[in-house]
C-alpha cells in the first residue's frame, strides 16, 4: 500500500489525494465518513480530498445525503494522467528552445600552470570528434600523449605547434617559428584549443615574467567559433610559408617584417 501511495504522489497527487482513492478502489461507493475510516485520513481532510478529486475527474458523488463517492477506474487515471504529462512535455518541447537561446554561456577563469593543464587534459580525454589545438613545444609535451589517445580512438586531431624543435607524429600538423604575424613576449605563452566544436580554451597559459597567467574556458559558442577561426588562420598562414617561402620572403622580407609593420603600424 506504501508503495502505490508514493507512486501515486510521483505524478502528482498528495498523500491524503492517494490514500482517498485507493480505499475506494477497494470498496465503492462510500460516504466521506467511510472514505475517512477506510483511509486513516483524518475526517475533516477526507472530505476536502474527495472534494478535491472530484474537481479532477477523479471520483465522482451522486446526489443522496448523504452523497457517496465513486472512483474512476486506474486505466482511467492513467489515461488522464498520460493525457496531463504528454501536454506538459509538449509545452516543454516547444518552450525551452527559446530559454536556450538567450543563454550567454559564462566564461570562467583558470589560475595556476598545472591546474589549467589539467583541465585541458580532462577535456581531452573526454572529446569524441574533433580537437583543434595552437601551442608552444614546452607546454606540448604535457598533453602529447592524450592527444596521441585522441588521435587513435579516431577522433580528427589538428594542431599548430609553435617554437623551435616542435614534433608531433599523428594527426595533421602546423608548425610556426617565424610567421608569427602578431609576436609574444619572450617570457610569455599563448595556448589555444578548441574540443568538440562545444568547448576550448584560451589564454595565456605561462608568464616567467611575473607568473601569473590569464587563461579561460567556455561554452560559448560564439567564443568557440572566434578561437577555432583564430587557430585555423595560424594553420593556413603556416602552410602558406612552407609552400611559398621564397615569394614571401620576396613581398614582406624576412620574418614577414612588412607584413608586421602594415598590420602593427
Amino acid at each position: 500500500m506504501e508503495e502505490l501511495v508514493e507512486k501515486l504522489k510521483q505524478i502528482g497527487m498528495n498523500s491524503y489525494e492517494a490514500k482517498v482513492y485507493l480505499a475506494l478502489l477497494k470498496k465503492y461507493p462510500l460516504t466521506g465518513y467511510e472514505v475517512s475510516k477506510l483511509s486513516n485520513v483524518p475526517q475533516a481532510r477526507a472530505y476536502d480530498t474527495l472534494k478535491a478529486l472530484e474537481a479532477e475527474q477523479i471520483v465522482t458523488c451522486d446526489n443522496n445525503k448523504p452523497a457517496r463517492y465513486v472512483p474512476i477506474k486506474p486505466k482511467e487515471l492513467i489515461k488522464q494522467y498520460k493525457k496531463q504529462i504528454n501536454s506538459t512535455l509538449d509545452f516543454l518541447d516547444k518552450k525551452l528552445p527559446d530559454v536556450k537561446e538567450n543563454h550567454n554561456e559564462p566564461v570562467h577563469s583558470i589560475t595556476g600552470y598545472m591546474s589549467i593543464l589539467d583541465r585541458i587534459i580532462d577535456s581531452i580525454v573526454n572529446a569524441r570528434k574533433n580537437i583543434f589545438v595552437e601551442i608552444w613545444v614546452q607546454d606540448f609535451k604535457y598533453i602529447e600523449s592524450h592527444l596521441l589517445d585522441a588521435y587513435n580512438r579516431g577522433l580528427d586531431v589538428k594542431i599548430t605547434g609553435l617554437g623551435e624543435g616542435f614534433r608531433a607524429n599523428f594527426g595533421k600538423v602546423f608548425t610556426e617559428i617565424n610567421s608569427l604575424v602578431i609576436p609574444t613576449l619572450p617570457t610569455q605563452r599563448l595556448l589555444f584549443i578548441t574540443i568538440d566544436d562545444e568547448e576550448c580554451y584560451l589564454g595565456e597559459v605561462f608568464n616567467a615574467k611575473n607568473g601569473n597567467t590569464d587563461f579561460l574556458w567556455t561554452k560559448n559558442p560564439e567564443i568557440i567559433k572566434l578561437t577555432k577561426g583564430f587557430i585555423m588562420n595560424g594553420m593556413c598562414l603556416s602552410d602558406i610559408e612552407d609552400n611559398f617561402p621564397e615569394q614571401l620572403k620576396y613581398f614582406y622580407g624576412a620574418g614577414l617584417k612588412k607584413l608586421r609593420d602594415k598590420i602593427l603600424n
